[in-house]
């Protein structure tokens, strides 16, 4: 979906959603939210595990409802939101086919040599994959605490996985750059190897949360 000069883009997964609002010529982050969600006959139900532009709102659970059916393309949604119906038209973007496509969460790191298990509270960093979007976000859904996203387009085949960054939270340089890393599924863990984009080695391993 366009305004203007921003682009957003939302993905859902089985059991997660995530959205991001940015001005890729620019390079400008503008806005980021997501969390849990459900199909219901008539449209979605969303509930809010972190919001950049309305923290108060976390943990609370918004209705979007089809106009038409919920497989046209595109997709009108009426958000009820404070006492009115709100239009907002999606075209989609993929069909979701991908090794990664999912919701993900890191629980383990490579540190000093060795893979340490990671604290699995409510401080949260999440990767939400489509067929061909990615989007990483870092939050406290207790405290409402949001620490920062990222996103963007990716391939994942024949071992390699690259990210090709559009938006960055923290720190809009590294919008257009593009990074390699080695991965593999295992069961429910995607390991992830390679070098950040400071140039830091990294090996993670996240695990499905669908």
């Amino acid at each position: 979906m366009k305004k203007g000069d921003i682009t957003y883009t939302k993905i859902y997964t089985e059991g997660y959603f995530i959205y991001s609002g940015y001005d890729l010529s620019g390079k400008k982050f503008i806005e980021a939210g997501g969390g849990t969600w459900k199909l219901t006959q008539n449209g979605t139900v969303e509930i809010s595990e972190f919001s950049t532009i309305n923290p108060e709102g976390v943990g609370d659970t918004e209705k979007h409802m089809f106009k038409g059916e919920h497989d046209d393309n595109p997709m009108t949604l009426m958000t009820e939101r404070s006492d009115e119906l709100i239009p907002e038209t999606w075209s989609k973007i993929d069909d979701g086919k991908s090794p990664l496509f999912g919701a993900w969460r890191i629980t383990q790191r490579e540190r000093n040599g060795q893979m340490n298990t990671m604290q699995q509270g409510p401080r949260k960093t999440m990767k939400v994959l489509s067929g061909t979007r990615f989007q990483w976000a870092a939050y406290n859904v207790e405290t409402r605490q949001f620490m920062g996203t990222g996103g963007g387009t990716f391939t994942a085949q024949d071992g390699k996985y690259t990210e090709n960054i559009e938006f960055f939270s923290r720190d809009n340089s590294r919008v257009g750059a593009k990074l390699v890393f080695d991965f593999a599924v295992v069961g429910n863990d995607w390991h992830h190897k390679g070098f950040s984009s400071k140039g830091d080695p990294i090996y993670e391993i996240w695990t499905n949360q669908d």
